[in-house]
């Protein structure tokens, strides 16, 4: 079986790739560590015969070599990745993700990988000027965390450019959603609130997005580690389908057979300047060289979603990133 690293495993999308994976690969997940000695979500996995933890933080190279070490291909999901947050402490969040993509690029150099998968996020084109949007669109970030993954995505181009080896892709999903995603992610919050009762407090709804279903994600990511001739590629993880945030209530209460009223709150609303109004993505390249397309739709996600939290999964999963 082929030897892969995967940062963030603990993460929300990065457990679901650590379970993907594990059919097929040996896995080694590098997660950062705490003191309770939690993995967080990886947890679901932990007593894979093919899984291999390692605790440590992705900014000390001796620690992480070790999780590199023998492996063919790095999956690299580790960030700080609240946009909230950046705007509250933006050099931790600036200087913490850009040190660990270098520090993964540097490990894997040096230890031999053929190939880095750098996940990316749509947010590095900020609001939309063009529908939808390519892979050739204008890099417009609208928060410090936009910055920092644009910072990160260049520095893998140029490291493929100037130093070489090993092939470098980056990864641009769309909005992800799904079972054991942060509750400050607006699908969940949706649906908790639903579940609750009839009133859903979110701040602005007009804004539009192209939901992912995280299974969808992985299989991309996965893909992207594996198919042929791949370096240097920009590819898109979307459906190609733009859905309001009114438009996700709407459903949701559809789903559950209610009819939800949405109080707008406007600590819950980004600034003018910082709000990403519309997100969709041309998905044709990811189609074309890694043979992916989306099979889950959205209101299926959201009914796997809402029967999932119904039953009290998210207790379960911990909800957490």
């Amino acid at each position: 079986m082929k030897k892969v690293c995967v940062t963030g495993a603990g993460g929300f999308i990065g457990s679901h790739l650590a379970g993907l994976l594990l059919s097929g690969h040996e896995v080694s997940a590098f997660v950062r560590y705490v003191s309770t000695g939690s993995i967080g979500l990886l947890a679901e996995h932990e007593a894979a015969s093919n899984l291999t933890v390692h605790r440590g933080d992705l900014r000390d190279v001796d620690a992480f070599r070790q999780a590199v070490a023998g492996c063919d291909t790095l999956l690299h999901l580790a960030a700080h990745i609240s946009i909230p947050y950046s705007k509250i402490h933006p050099r931790e969040v600036f200087d913490a993700n850009t040190q660990m993509t270098m520090n993964a690029l540097s490990v894997a150099h040096q230890e031999g990988l053929s190939r880095v998968v750098l996940i990316s996020t749509s947010e590095v084109y900020g609001s939309a000027q063009t529908i939808p949007i390519t892979e050739e669109h204008p890099l417009h970030p609208q928060s410090v965390y936009a910055a920092s993954k644009v910072a990160s995505d260049q520095l893998g181009l140029a490291w493929s450019r100037q130093i070489g080896g090993p092939e470098i892709v980056i990864l641009r999903p769309f909005n992800t959603y799904g079972l054991g995603q942060s509750l400050r992610a607006v699908i969940p919050t949706i649906i908790r609130q639903a579940l609750a009762g009839d009133e859903i407090h979110l701040g602005a709804t007009s804004t539009t997005r192209d939901f992912v279903y995280v299974e969808d994600t992985a299989r991309a990511i996965l893909l992207a580690g594996e198919a042929p001739d791949l370096d240097g590629e920009v590819i898109h993880v979307g459906t190609g389908v733009e859905t309001s945030v009114s438009e996700v209530v709407e459903l949701v209460g559809e789903i559950l057979n209610k009819k939800l009223s949405v109080i707008s709150e406007q600590e819950r609303t980004r600034g003018e300047k910082e709000e990403v109004e519309r997100l969709v993505a041309d998905p044709s390249r990811a189609k074309k060289l890694l043979g992916w397309e989306a099979k889950v739709g959205l209101r299926e996600g959201l009914e796997r979603m809402v029967r999932e939290l119904g039953e009290g999964a998210g207790e379960k999963v911990g909800y957490q990133v």
